[in-house]
């Protein structure tokens, strides 16, 4: 696992066409939001990546990619909990991201992590399918022994 920059931006933009040919972002895309404040991408090189975005308390994943010749092997759950860790080291107290409705393997994968719905976004994606908005509380990190527990 490696954080991935702006240099990145096409091979992260080939994996996400691979693991979403209707969705694809191109690495201009991709590079404009590593651009932002708060942006963090994270990948497993030639196999998957997650990108996230950290403010105000709150983080989202913009987007998990795993190719699908990498699916199954673990890469998914790496990426997520790097994501979870990442925001945590952020600042971040929840996390939210969106996902397909029928992707029956990312909804038991996130349900797995501890994202319990919070809402729906009808017809979000170009399919025009839904997309679940999921929600998982992170614990803060701790700066030192010192530090106040609530």
């Amino acid at each position: 696992m490696r954080a991935a920059g702006a240099a990145d931006a096409p091979s992260l933009a080939a994996l996400h066409a691979l693991a979403f040919p209707a969705e694809k972002w191109g690495p201009d895309a991709i590079a404009l939001m590593l651009e932002l404040p708060g942006t963090v991408a994270l990948q497993r090189p030639g196999e998957g990546f997650v990108l996230l975005r950290a403010a105000a308390g709150e983080a989202e994943i913009l987007t998990l990619a795993v190719a699908p010749a990498a699916r199954r092997r673990g890469c998914g759950g790496a990426l997520l909990a790097a994501a979870l860790a990442a925001a945590a080291a952020l600042g971040a107290l929840a996390m939210f991201l969106e996902v397909a409705a029928g992707n029956a393997a990312a909804r038991a994968l996130y349900a797995a992590a501890g994202f319990t719905q919070v809402g729906l976004r009808r017809r979000y994606y170009a399919d025009r399918s839904d997309a679940l908005v999921l929600r998982r509380d992170l614990a803060p990190i701790e700066d030192g022994p010192d530090r106040p527990r609530a």
